[in-house]
């Protein structure tokens, strides 16, 4: 079975769901900080978190995001080029999808 990395967040606006949705992402995440995580997903296990997910959200107020393909291309490594403001750089991921399943 083949497993892919996915980065999935979400903001969640009353704490007993925010309680829940980090209880379901925790179950598939290798790795995280507060409502951020590393997730190595195969396609069925992405299809489980996103049902189990829409099951505790209210998508009406809170957010879900979770790219429509990995994003590992994206991931820096190495050394970063040098920017000409050395007192400030971004990194943005420009190529994920905010994915909103259909049947929520």
């Amino acid at each position: 079975m083949s497993r892919t990395l996915y980065f999935v967040a979400y903001d969640v606006r009353h704490p007993t769901r925010l309680r829940k949705a980090l209880r379901v992402l925790k179950d598939y995440a290798s790795g995280g900080q507060k409502s951020a995580f590393e997730c190595y997903l195969s396609a069925g296990e992405k299809n489980e978190l996103l049902e189990r997910i829409c099951d505790v959200l209210d998508l009406t107020i809170d957010a879900f995001v979770l790219p429509a393909e990995s994003i590992i291309n994206d991931i820096p490594t190495g050394i970063s080029p040098v920017f000409a403001d050395r007192d400030f750089s971004f990194r943005s991921i420009s190529n994920g999808s905010i994915f909103r399943p259909p049947q929520c």
